[in-house]
């Protein structure tokens, strides 16, 4: 899908490319790729880049163009990993502006309502734009960090109830989403340092929300590892919890063995085919019976002194 829009605001959806305009390229097709490659004069491999899944953010200036890759967080539906990250292609001319991308996301303007939109609509600057796309998308590494740490709360309540195999791989696949974003949120501080010693930066607006952005990717970052050391400091509690709770049970039925060991034996030796005492007795068996009940009973008493039991 592709569409062109006379301002970064998305508002205004024109049919062909014209002076500064924004055009927004969604999960195109083999067609629509080549069609765009070859009206705008940029290499191929400009587009297909930004539509590789494992695609890494990276910054590179030539004469016609300047590429820029980032990777934006994104909510997914229908699997055990709630979010992910995604590359996001921005190729700026001199004439237009074009971002890639695999699917439609919170980062770009379009398509959901947002307090940035408004501000979009006035942007003409490229630079501006890609410094707003920057610091929109850790905004919403932000949110979905918070999201994550609440989801993290509810499991760490269930698993206190009881621990259970399910809980555990939520737990996992939490921290599977923090590795993504840590993972990512890292190579868009590379770009965004990299954004600052090139000398494309020459207004004093950009200048200060090149700053904001920064301070924004270093404050999900931050976050993002903390809530990374919290979750694998429970995972490191619950096995701890595990593999106490594996070592009661296996002393308990220990000590249940040693206490029926006693009965079992005492009936071995009175059950052998050779002369025993009180053989000719008839109050033999309830003799044997409590003999047995009596030694199993003050072995119970031992245990419980120990505190074994």
């Amino acid at each position: 899908m592709i569409k062109i829009f006379k301002t970064f605001g998305g508002y205004i959806e024109i049919k062909e490319p014209q002076e500064s305009c924004w055009v927004n390229v969604i999960n195109p097709s083999q067609v629509e790729i080549e069609k765009l490659a070859k009206d705008n004069n940029i290499p191929l491999e400009l587009i297909t880049d930004a539509l590789d899944q494992d695609e890494r953010p990276r910054i590179e200036f030539e004469d016609d163009w300047t590429y820029i890759i980032l990777r934006i967080p994104f909510e997914v539906k229908n699997n055990g990993v709630p979010y992910n990250t995604m590359p996001l292609g921005i190729i700026i001319k001199e004439n237009l502006t074009i971002t890639v991308c695999l699917q439609e996301n919170e980062v770009l303007p379009i398509g959901q309502p947002n307090i940035l939109r408004e501000q979009y609509t006035h942007i003409s600057d490229s630079i501006n734009f890609v410094l707003r796309l920057f610091l929109r998308s850790g905004n919403i590494y932000s949110k979905y960090l918070k999201q994550i740490n609440q989801m993290t709360d509810l499991i760490e309540q269930d698993l206190e109830k009881s621990i259970k195999n399910k809980e555990l791989n939520k737990l996992l696949k939490m921290e599977k989403c923090l590795v993504y974003f840590i993972t990512s949120i890292k190579a868009n501080e590379i770009v965004l340092a990299r954004l600052r010693n090139s000398r494309k930066i020459t207004s004093e607006i950009n200048e200060d929300l090149l700053e904001d952005a920064i301070i924004e990717n270093k404050q999900a970052l931050e976050m993002a590892q903390i809530y990374s050391d919290i979750q694998s400091g429970m995972m490191d509690a619950f096995a701890s919890v595990i593999s106490n709770n594996l070592n009661i049970v296996m002393k308990q039925l220990t000590l249940i063995s040693i206490i029926l060991m006693i009965p079992t034996l005492i009936a071995s030796l009175f059950g052998m085919n050779v002369p025993v005492p009180f053989g000719n007795s008839e109050w033999a068996f309830p003799l044997i019976i409590s003999i047995s009940l009596t030694l199993s009973l003050l072995v119970v008493i031992r245990f419980r002194r120990s505190h074994w039991i």
